[in-house]
């Protein structure tokens, strides 16, 4: 079955693994139809460890192989990273003031974005996910489209843990929208399906990341500091602040530090 894996194209290991993603997040939301309410110390404590995950995946499986990647060239072996890193954040900066969305537990007064008090909050709370879901997609597609470009042979298993990583983190992802949805009197049905709707970018995502590095490899590290820089974004501007809202700032902060062990361990053991 690995053999069958490893022999598919980029593309399609990078639209596979983020099927995998997808139904993390689907599984997640899944629970509306059990439960009303979610424990609020146990999802702050899985949004710290979803913030550890991203952390620790920007550095050992994006970062660093693009550092490592652009030794023995003209320009500084930091420059590609560094600038890459950077435009990532900026462009999800850009995204996160244009696009109106409302993040989890936040007043509908607090929506962000453009005509963001002409939307409804339902569609305001998965666009809030659906954006930070977008970084996540890519990191998985030039993750696995580097396997093969620019002529660099990159691990697979890198990118697998990588992609297994990121759909452990999409699970409290899930619930942070389907539950508020549901506390708010919409039906099981409905939340569960707004829930799961925001995971779908990151497919799409994925593929048009392997793409591109598939067809301009000498860009390969700087779209993988590019998908760093934009995950990095989205854990310091949502997932930590989300996690400690509630005042479980000692729990959410040690969930943290697991994930990002948790992750460490999957990248340098399996990678």
């Amino acid at each position: 079955m690995f053999d069958a894996f490893y022999a598919l194209s980029p593309v399609m290991k990078a639209l596979i693994a983020t099927l995998f993603t997808w139904f993390m997040t689907a599984l997640g939301a899944s629970l509306v139809f059990f439960t009303k309410r979610f424990n609020e110390k146990l999802l702050d404590g899985m949004l710290g460890f979803a913030g550890g995950v991203m952390i620790a995946a920007s550095y050992w499986s994006l970062l660093a192989p693009a550092i490592e990647m652009s030794r023995g060239h003209a320009i500084a072996d930091w420059f590609p990273a560094a600038t890459g890193f950077m435009a990532g954040g900026i462009f999800l900066g850009a995204i996160d003031n244009i696009l109106p969305h409302l993040h989890p537990n936040a007043p509908i007064a607090e929506a962000e974005g453009y005509l963001s008090k002409e939307v409804k909050k339902s569609t305001l709370l998965v666009l809030a996910i659906t954006l930070h879901n977008i970084p996540e997609g890519l990191a998985v597609g030039v993750a696995f489209g580097s396997i093969t470009g620019g002529g660099t042979e990159a691990s697979l298993a890198a990118a697998v843990s990588l992609a297994v990583g990121i759909g452990i983190q999409n699970f409290p992802e899930g619930i942070a929208v389907s539950m508020p949805l549901r506390g708010e009197g919409m039906s099981r049905r409905k939340s569960f399906f707004y829930g799961q709707f925001s995971g779908m970018v990151e497919p799409v995502a994925a593929v048009i990341g392997a793409l591109f590095v598939t067809f301009i490899g000498a860009l390969l590290p700087y779209a993988l500091s590019f998908a760093a820089g934009a995950m990095i974004f989205v854990v310091v501007e949502e997932v930590i602040p989300s996690s400690q809202e509630r005042g479980n700032k000692d729990l959410a902060s040690m969930s943290l530090m697991a994930g990002f062990v948790v992750m460490m361990i999957l990248d340098v053991a399996f990678g």
